[in-house]
């Protein structure tokens, strides 16, 4: 098992809109966590602005922009990564993207995604695939590992295949996470979901939550009861 601090097993997503909304919930927040992501939708309105903030006020950053592309373009992208005090990024691709992604990625841990927490099985149907969800993740993790990934994302209810099987060096860095009490009442645009005890208790690292602390009227009253799961969980 990891040493990693109880306030940075929780990386609280940054979804929303400014810097400025970003900052203020940092300010409310960072009593209790250590650790931010930010993605697209944040990105796209601040650039490196937030990433260099959260940095200088010695937070660790996930940038979240799943990089897919040509693997040049890839290659070029993750490398202007290097340097800014970036703990995670994300990539989403095939074997020469990720190898791209490798070679350039630094000073950082590369985080491949396996399959969003959005689809379902149903989805994977759609798209003319068999296979089960769980299957796919496990190849595009072994796979991602055997190429040089440092970790992946990866829902809950993958983990504990994926740490029973690909060993203790895997990062496990899991989204869908929503409080224990009535979990099948949270899941809105999520599809695969576990509670953080189970998600730790399975192998899991890294925790990404957003809108069940963000959306809270007390966010720092769900931080302390997460961690209560997390602490629950790494005790199984």
């Amino acid at each position: 098992m990891k040493d990693i601090p109880v306030n940075e097993r929780i990386i609280l997503a940054l979804d929303v809109d400014s810097p400025a909304q970003a900052k203020e919930l940092v300010k409310k927040t960072e009593s209790h966590l250590n650790f931010y992501k930010v993605g697209l939708q944040l990105f796209m309105a601040s650039w490196f602005e937030i990433v260099d903030w959260l940095s200088a006020r010695g937070h660790k950053v996930m940038v979240d922009l799943k990089f897919f592309d040509i693997p040049e373009t890839v290659r070029l992208a993750v490398a202007r990564l290097n340097n800014r005090g970036v703990t995670f990024a994300t990539i989403h691709g095939n074997d020469p993207i990720i190898r791209a992604a490798v070679e350039a990625k630094g000073d950082l841990a590369l985080l491949a995604v396996t399959v969003l927490t959005s689809f379902g099985q149903e989805d994977m149907q759609a798209m003319g695939m068999t296979q089960s969800i769980e299957d796919l993740v496990y190849f595009r993790a072994r796979r991602a590992l055997e190429l040089g990934c440092d970790g992946v994302v990866s829902s809950g209810l993958e983990a504990k295949r994926l740490r029973d099987k690909l060993g203790a060096k895997l990062l496990i860095v899991t989204p869908g996470i929503r409080p224990g009490a009535n979990i099948r009442d949270q899941q809105d645009d999520q599809q695969r979901i576990v509670t953080a005890r189970q998600a730790i208790a399975d192998g899991a690292d890294y925790l990404v939550i957003g809108r069940p602390i963000t959306k809270a009227s007390d966010p720092l009253e769900v931080i302390n009861m997460l961690q209560d799961e997390i602490r629950q969980g790494l005790a199984v």
